[in-house]
């Protein structure tokens, strides 16, 4: 158990810190894609999928962890995650992101946070586990990429790697915005400066996001726990746990997400980006509905943006992929009522006005 406690933690608070302290989080990701034509921290997500399916890949063939993708809900994993994908741009973050968001004192994120954890509880457990159940009932399919296709793992990997890698570079290769951007002035020196106020690059981000994500597989494995980094089981587990007393519940993952939040609020403290932030009640009502989409969604689609996103991904499931292709078009749909569609309406209210102002 002390083990469990101490390995958990330390992949929490890695996690926590790194994206805290580069803003890692894949729903402004999701959203630049369509609100900004922007795709660089969907390529960065790709980064991270890369480095930890060659991590696994070799780790699964020296016999060290066992990759059982098993079977997956077709329907379940489409709904579920298009539910989430549209709790997340309601919430102003993914899974990882409203923890770290919470270490940073935002209430609304704690909010998102306890809606999250408290609807994935009860589709799991409660009252919706027959709606879940009855959606993951139909067209189920098996999940391995290599193993319904016949086509070898390391086939899948290849493309993975040349697709990464020639949309890195693409991106790499674009000419800098000559625009000048105003820089803070350096307050540290040191390891101090790295740790807590220099800026990073998407793609750096990304590299230590998978990197942490490869090492939670054998640390999770060295438990019990078979599988890699996971959000919405253990956010479910804390809340089952604290309603019930149930013990059993509390494994590797929920120390993981403990770890997550802690690891930010640390980042945040050091960086002094820490501070408490009241919603308006507008934020307060897409917090508290994005949260409860996001534990349905997640829970229904057996992952969330880092489940499924990236971990299922890196694992060559068909389950991450899908998923991930229905988080990004429920963030899109989302994305246009929360900022297209204003935009439009205040767009064609300013022609209105100019054209009747000509008039006159």
């Amino acid at each position: 158990m002390v083990w469990t406690i101490f390995s958990g933690l330390i992949v929490g608070l890695l996690l926590g810190f790194v994206m805290q302290r580069t803003r890692f989080c894949l729903t402004g990701g999701f959203r630049d894609m369509y609100v900004q034509k922007n795709n660089k921290m969907f390529y960065a997500l790709l980064i991270a999928i890369a480095i930890q399916a060659i991590g696994i890949f070799v780790l699964n063939m020296m016999g060290l962890i066992t990759i059982d993708n098993g079977t997956f809900p077709i329907i379940g994993t489409m709904i579920g995650s298009f539910i989430f994908g549209i709790g997340i741009i309601l919430a102003g973050g993914c899974a990882t992101g409203t923890y770290y968001r919470a270490g940073e004192g935002l209430i609304g994120s704690w909010i998102a946070l306890i809606m999250y954890g408290l609807f994935a509880a009860i589709t799991k457990k409660g009252v919706l586990a027959p709606l879940m159940e009855g959606l993951n009932s139909k067209t189920v399919a098996n999940a391995d990429m290599a193993q319904s296709t016949g086509v070898p793992s390391w086939v899948f990997l290849i493309v993975l790697l040349t697709v990464t890698t020639v949309l890195v570079i693409k991106t790499l290769r674009k000419p800098k915005p000559k625009i000048a951007v105003p820089k803070l002035k350096q307050r540290y020196t040191g390891v101090r400066h790295f740790l807590f106020e220099k800026r990073f690059h998407p793609f750096a981000a990304a590299v230590a996001v998978g990197l942490i994500a490869l090492l939670a597989w054998p640390m999770s494995v060295s438990t019990g726990r078979d599988g890699g980094l996971g959000i919405t089981t253990p956010s479910s587990n804390i809340v089952v746990f604290l309603t019930t007393g149930d013990v059993s519940v509390v494994d590797w993952g929920v120390f993981l997400v403990i770890g997550i939040f802690f690891g930010s609020y640390i980042a945040a403290r050091g960086s002094r980006e820490f501070a408490w932030r009241l919603p308006d009640k507008k934020t307060l009502r897409n917090s508290t509905i994005g949260g409860a989409c996001m534990g349905f969604g997640a829970a229904v689609a057996g992952g969330c943006s880092i489940g499924n996103g990236l971990v299922a991904t890196a694992a060559l499931s068909w389950q991450g992929w899908i998923a991930l292709a229905f988080m990004i078009l429920g963030t899109w749909f989302m994305s246009y009522f929360i900022f297209i569609r204003p935009m439009k309406l205040a767009k064609q209210n300013r022609t209105a006005q100019a054209q009747a102002a000509s008039a006159s």
